[in-house]
């Protein structure tokens, strides 16, 4: 098999990726009892932290997939490990799509581990390493609003469903960023192998401008306004209404003032 070509230590979970889960966990525990004085700054933790989490994972599954169809080559790298600091762009990984978060609420798409497509063979199995990283965000929003489309949030404090319902809008809209055929971009990674070699010439130049354009275009009040307008009905139909989303981000700002309104049931 191909994992037994990598050392047990290159799967080996970090311990900082460990620590992370921690505070995941503590904070969210803090927010679903209401133990921190200040419930914004517990549901900022727990968000940010669950974030983070899910970046990790969207790597993992990039470097995760291209280790079964042919590269070994990302063991050694420490992409196996679940360290965000192995990243080859830890700066687009991890810290920016965090800072954008904060800035503007969207889910942005980060940096991609660094892949030895030479390696591989089959077109598929080119699709396939691109579209696990956002695939595994699809599967990370159906977790988080499971409780929702279930039914099951008899009991469940306000503050982590609004939590929940946030993180939940985070997720998906770092699925359809992803999912976008623009250059520099996972969805482009999964059409790419099957475009003529002239096309693919022509478009790789702009590859790294890609995410900035998508960034660029999102704060276009038209642009904007659609996009939004799509994720919002994607959600409805996973049981999450705008008023919790709202409600999620509000909180996640701990810094402004808060809005009471969310306190309440809709």
């Amino acid at each position: 098999m191909t994992t037994a070509l990598t050392r047990p230590g290159d799967r080996r979970i970090s311990p900082v990726f460990v620590g992370i889960l921690a505070v995941t966990a503590v904070t969210g525990w803090a927010t679903w009892t209401g133990f921190a004085e200040q419930p914004g700054l517990a549901v900022f933790l727990f968000v940010t932290a669950a974030w983070i989490v899910s970046l990790c994972l969207h790597e993992y599954a990039h470097a995760r997939t291209a280790l079964h169809s042919g590269d070994i080559s990302v063991g050694a790298k420490g992409y196996l490990t679940l360290n965000p600091l192995k990243y080859t762009h830890a700066l687009l990984s991890i810290i920016l799509p965090v800072i954008f978060v904060i800035m503007g609420g969207i889910g942005l798409p980060g940096g991609a581990v660094f892949i030895e497509h030479g390696r591989i063979r089959g077109r598929w199995r080119h699709s396939l390493i691109s579209a696990a990283g956002p695939l595994t965000n699809v599967l990370f929003a159906v977790v988080c609003t499971a409780p929702f489309w279930l039914d099951a949030l008899h009991g469940v404090p306000h503050h982590f469903r609004f939590a929940l319902a946030f993180l939940a809008l985070l997720q998906v809209t770092a699925a359809i960023l992803n999912f976008l055929p623009v250059p520099g971009l996972d969805g482009y990674g999964v059409i790419e192998p099957w475009l003529p070699h002239s096309v693919k010439r022509q478009v790789e130049p702009f590859a790294p401008f890609g995410l900035l354009l998508v960034f660029a275009l999102l704060w276009l009040g038209p642009v904007n306004g659609v996009f939004f307008d799509f994720v919002d009905a994607v959600l409805r139909g996973l049981g999450i209404n705008e008023f919790e989303t709202y409600c999620g981000y509000n909180l996640f700002r701990f810094w402004q003032d808060p809005n009471e309104l969310c306190s309440i049931s809709p």
